[in-house]
């Protein structure tokens, strides 16, 4: 068992924090999945509209690796397929039934499923169209059947800005918590690592069972999985880790433990533009209009499918996006202040990470899409190595990726990052530069190397 300490790092005072109480969601009229959002796939139709399916029927398949398909989200008709530009398929719509079929396979015994084997685990997961949970690292793609991870990662210590409390989000669903963990044993001749918060009072993450117990506390990213496994297990070149989120590890427990696809989640609506913030219990694929109807302050709002630092800009009448679990809610700013950069600030409105503002506000800040400023040439002044956690040195990776030195990239340890774990720095950076993009254009260099 291991205790991080994180000291690097900085947790957003962000308004529009979630109430810590779970409302359950009205079911809602139609469900999506939307493949263009999955890294790496081709995926290949297996429904048209008008089909009938059954929740956890296949919609479609990667023609990369055909074994790999994802199960619908619900029961009901294939109303509507979105194509986007050269005929990508952007999104498969689900108008639901209200007495939804599901598909049953096959339920085994909670004190069977540490012993089912790895080749029963692989096949059950595929046959359910579940696979898609399962994620590796580097790349953070979706993991390889035929790769055997050196040791599996779930984090339950969110500290993204307004993300689900797990002590939330774990509630009733402790015995499909602990299936999930057993499953998840099968995969790997390594370790299953569950890293928790220190500040965390639920009883199943401290008492789980089958698995490697650890602490971590410090400012986002703590909670990062990258960062855990950097701090744990390093990612050195040929290794390949996979992770799930807490609430996929729940999805799978159910399905061995029932038979069944569960797409119940629990998400936040959250930010500066939400009228009330909130957990919700709902399920996976839901439109972001069932979440914002009546939920939004007035003006302007931009709806983002996942935390503010990381996620998607969206449309209303678009859909989470299937590793998504909040929906963040910022106001529209067009707001250009004269002279902005040499005024002090006003401690009610300007928030600083480098001293830049005379600003010693306590508590929150309405945050806006406003970006304070046009990028502009690269200032070293080590603002991105002070929210950085890792043993990487930000700035000589980043100029590597943009020489497209891909020997150095990898000596410099891009194969331990995604978008996520830099995103901090983009935050804190004083020249406006999204590194989280630049490094996601270095990995997919890698990737096509590989």
């Amino acid at each position: 068992m291991a205790h991080i300490v994180i000291k690097k790092g900085h947790t957003i005072r962000i308004s529009g924090q979630p109430r810590k109480e779970i409302e359950i969601l009205s079911p809602p009229g139609s469900v999506a999945l939307t493949p263009s959002q999955f890294r790496y796939v081709k995926p290949k139709l297996l429904v048209r509209e008008g089909d009938s399916v059954r929740r956890g029927d296949p919609l479609f398949f990667d023609k990369l690796e055909t074994r790999v398909r994802w199960a619908s989200p619900g029961g009901g008709t294939v109303s509507r397929i979105v194509y986007g530009p050269r005929r990508r398929l952007d999104a498969v719509i689900i108008e639901l039934e209200k007495d939804e079929s599901v598909v049953t396979g096959p339920a085994f015994d909670a004190d069977k499923l540490t012993s089912l084997g790895r080749d029963r685990v692989i096949s059950t997961l595929l046959e359910a169209g579940c696979w898609p949970l399962l994620r590796q690292r580097p790349f953070t793609k979706i993991a390889s059947p035929d790769d055997t991870p050196k040791s599996i990662f779930v984090s339950v210590a969110p500290t993204a800005p307004l993300s689900p409390d797990s002590d939330i989000v774990i509630q009733g669903r402790e015995a499909d918590f602990q299936a999930g963990l057993d499953v998840l044993t099968n995969l790997t001749a390594g370790k299953v690592h569950l890293v928790r918060s220190q500040l965390s009072t639920a009883a199943i993450f401290s008492q789980a069972k089958n698995v490697e117990l650890h602490t971590v506390e410090g400012p986002h990213p703590a909670g990062n999985v990258g960062v855990q496994i950097h701090h744990i297990d390093p990612i050195k070149p040929g290794d390949v880790v996979w992770t799930v989120t807490l609430q996929h590890v729940i999805l799978l427990g159910h399905l061995f433990l029932s038979g069944q696809v569960d797409p119940e989640i629990v998400i936040t609506l959250g930010g500066p533009g939400a009228s009330d913030p909130v957990h919700v219990k709902t399920r996976m694929g839901l439109p972001i209009s069932t979440l914002t109807d009546g939920r939004l302050k007035t003006g302007e709002q931009r709806l983002i499918s996942g935390d503010p630092l990381t996620g998607t800009a969206k449309d209303s009448d678009q859909f989470l996006n299937y590793y998504d679990f909040a929906l963040t809610v910022l106001p529209v700013s067009h707001e250009r202040p004269f002279f902005g950069w040499l005024r002090w600030g006003s401690p009610a409105t300007k928030y600083t990470l480098t001293g830049a503002y005379r600003s010693n506000r306590q508590g929150t800040y309405e945050f806006s899409t406003l970006q304070n400023g046009d990028p502009r040439a690269l200032v070293p002044i080590g603002a991105w190595e002070k929210v950085l956690p890792m043993n990487i040195w930000p700035n000589p990776l980043f100029r590597a990726i943009l020489a497209n030195d891909v020997e150095e990239m990898e000596n410099l340890g891009l194969l331990e990052l995604d978008e996520e774990d830099v995103a901090l720095c983009s935050f804190a950076c004083p020249s406006k530069i999204d590194l989280g993009a630049t490094v996601r254009k270095g990995l997919d260099v890698l990737f096509k190397e590989g």
